[in-house]
């Protein structure tokens, strides 16, 4: 990876372009992006880093308008709570099907369980979080519901909104045009820093390569992942190649293996439970690797 990369890893809040800052830390980025009238915050990132992210905004002196929800899994979302309680007349936004997903029962067992193991993995590396883990879902209260090709205008900047299918319920990618940036969350998969990607076709892999191929032709200058990023110019460039011929060598792979498949989970758990996706729990990525063949197989 570059020296810029490296550069960012160690400074937040991290400016990329005028008036647009990278938040967060390495395990959780979120981006602010500043206009002439109003203010958006694009990823909530986990309960853990959330008071680092406040402290990060108020040394700005920034209070955002907007609170975009990019997707609504467990390390997408749980940060919201706690920027809404600081910045009560910021909106929240989201994508269809975005509050359905974290409403449903299932879904809030494991985004409360998951959010308490992160927190216990932030501390361990360091990151003392300042309140304790999320006790249930966050609220979108009364929330701006978006969908493909809307528009969100900030005064001299604009967040293009892209409905991208195939990663989960709600995904959706911010491209802001007037600085040729793509805000993409894990429409490429998990970011392993000069590995590469895992995969992360939840909800479909012809669904998945199509919003890849969607976003590739967009061309972006900076390439804002939400974990271990962004990337930024021919790296940017590369990470789709890149994340384009993982996918399809995961599939093929659990095609060809399609008749053991708990076999096949058991060796996509243990080549990616590694370093950086160690910040999760076994129990949420086992349940991911079993999706991730699940889906494999529908695509026959």
């Amino acid at each position: 990876m570059t020296e810029i990369y490296n550069e960012i890893c160690d400074a937040f809040p991290k400016q990329l372009a005028e008036n647009f800052w990278m938040l967060g830390n390495y395990y959780f980025n979120l981006y602010l992006i500043k206009g002439e009238n109003s203010t958006a915050i694009v990823e909530m990132g986990v309960s853990g880093i959330v008071d680092s992210v406040i402290e990060q905004l108020e040394s700005m002196d920034v209070k955002p308008d907007y609170l975009v929800v990019a997707h609504p899994h467990s390390d997408h979302i749980t940060g919201l709570s706690g920027l809404r309680e600081r910045f009560p007349d910021a909106r929240v936004v989201a994508g269809e099907d975005a509050w359905e997903f974290v409403t449903h029962p299932k879904a809030i067992e494991g985004m409360v369980s998951e959010d308490r193991f992160i927190t216990r993995m932030l501390e361990s590396k360091g990151h003392r979080p300042g309140r304790p883990p999320l006790s249930k879902p966050p609220d979108f209260g009364d929330f701006l519901l978006v969908r493909d090709g809307d528009k969100i205008d900030l005064g001299g900047l604009t967040l293009d909104v892209m409905a991208l299918k195939g990663h989960s319920p709600g995904n959706i990618g911010v491209r802001v045009p007037e600085i040729d940036t793509l805000i993409v969350s894990d429409s490429l998969g998990f970011h392993y820093p000069q590995r590469g990607f895992l995969p992360l076709f939840f909800t479909g892999f012809n669904d998945y390569m199509a919003s890849m191929d969607r976003l590739l032709g967009l061309h972006p200058k900076i390439l804002c992942l939400a974990h271990q990023g962004p990337l930024i110019g021919s790296d940017a460039e590369n990470a789709f190649r890149i994340a384009e011929k993982t996918s399809h060598d995961l599939l093929r792979r659990i095609i060809e293996n399609r008749e053991d498949k708990n076999a096949m989970i058991e060796t996509i758990f243990h080549e990616y439970y590694i370093d950086e996706f160690r910040m999760y729990s076994e129990k949420n990525i086992k349940s991911s690797c079993g999706l991730l063949v699940r889906r494999g197989i529908e695509t026959l």
